[in-house]
């Protein structure tokens, strides 16, 4: 369906790629996946840079962030998208292994939507991922277009 917005994946660990993919595709979502596995290329993404210059200009439905990650770091991410007038309406889940509670206080402070820890088995990561991409990708009502939003909010 071409009026699905992505969801944009931001993780660099190939067996949690894997099984996010496999719990989405089992949640029977029809929205594309977007897959960047650093901080630096889901910036070009999101800003339309380098190599996403020419996609498509809809935001993504939702972005999962994972903390840790190369180049850029998740926290990084985070405070560039919901410091940016332009960007701060995507909704970000902060999708990570750490219990740090510096890590989820820092994302919340930087406006995280909401922080997830990944859970150690694979059931539970599995139907953790089906419920985000359920929520977020078809439930939640997203706010009306980003350039409607005040700039100091």
């Amino acid at each position: 369906m071409a009026d699905l917005k992505p969801i944009l994946l931001v993780e660099d660990n190939p067996n949690d790629i894997e099984l996010t993919l496999a719990a989405l595709e089992r949640s029977q979502l029809a929205n594309e996946i977007i897959i960047c596995r650093d901080g630096a290329e889901a910036l070009d993404f999101l800003y339309r840079r380098g190599p996403h210059e020419s996609r498509d200009a809809r935001d993504p439905a939702v972005v999962l962030l994972d903390l840790k990650l190369p180049k850029v770091d998740g926290l990084e991410v985070l405070a560039k998208v919901k410091g940016d007038a332009q960007t701060r309406a995507i909704p970000v889940v902060m999708l990570t292994s750490s219990r740090e509670e510096a890590d989820l206080v820092r994302s919340y402070d930087l406006g995280v939507n909401a922080f997830v820890v990944k859970p150690v088995g694979f059931k539970e990561f599995f139907e953790a991922i089906q419920d985000l991409g359920v929520f977020w990708a078809v439930l939640n009502e997203p706010p009306p277009h980003r350039g409607d939003w005040p700039s100091n909010a």
